[in-house]
């Protein structure tokens, strides 16, 4: 069993902000897989259950926000029994350039407050598909307003083919393991 979790932050004034790169992304995983999240109040996220390959993939979409991240994640965790080794997340990254999609498993939360509160609640074994948002733009800009900032009409118009090349790592790390694992 599998869970995969993209963070990011509930409501409409949050839709494509920066900060919700690992909802954009399960949406286009649950299209992919052609199920959708549905509210689940009890666990406080947006949940589906599927199937790949004979295995059950638990897909989350927390509806804490950001920083509250790990409090969800940690009772699905607990409620379906997995592992953190067999937890993937999704988020944005900062350091990371726009577009870029890298995965790692473990390591610190690098500053994302998101995967700062996950690390506190299930440790640091789980694995994480991180989504550059970059930060050429930040000037000035401090790093907690920027991820909140909606991406600009250019960055929109690549957000498609990055959550499609995202959804596909996911889907082929379900169906031949991860093979694409990088270090920073």
């Amino acid at each position: 069993m599998k869970l995969i979790v993209g963070l990011g932050n509930p409501g409409n004034e949050y839709h494509f902000t920066r900060h919700n790169a690992g909802f954009m992304v399960i949406d286009e995983l649950c299209a992919r897989l052609k199920v959708a999240t549905q509210p689940a109040k009890k666990l406080k996220a947006d949940i589906c259950v599927s199937m790949r390959g004979g295995e059950t993939i638990i897909i989350v979409k927390p509806q804490t926000f950001m920083n509250l991240s790990g409090q969800c994640v940690a009772k699905i965790a607990n409620f379906y029994k997995i592992s953190t080794d067999n937890i993937w997340v999704v988020s944005d990254d900062l350091d990371l350039d726009f577009g870029i999609v890298r995965v790692r498993v473990g390591g610190s939360s690098g500053g994302h407050n998101g995967l700062k509160d996950m690390i506190d609640k299930l440790g640091d074994g789980f694995t994480r598909f991180r989504i550059g948002i970059g930060n050429d733009t930040l000037a000035g800009i401090p790093s907690e307003k920027f991820v909140l900032q909606k991406f600009s009409a250019g960055e929109l118009e690549l957000i498609p083919s990055i959550t499609s090349k995202a959804s596909e790592m996911l889907l082929d790390a379900l169906d031949n393991g991860i093979t694409h694992i990088s270090k920073k």
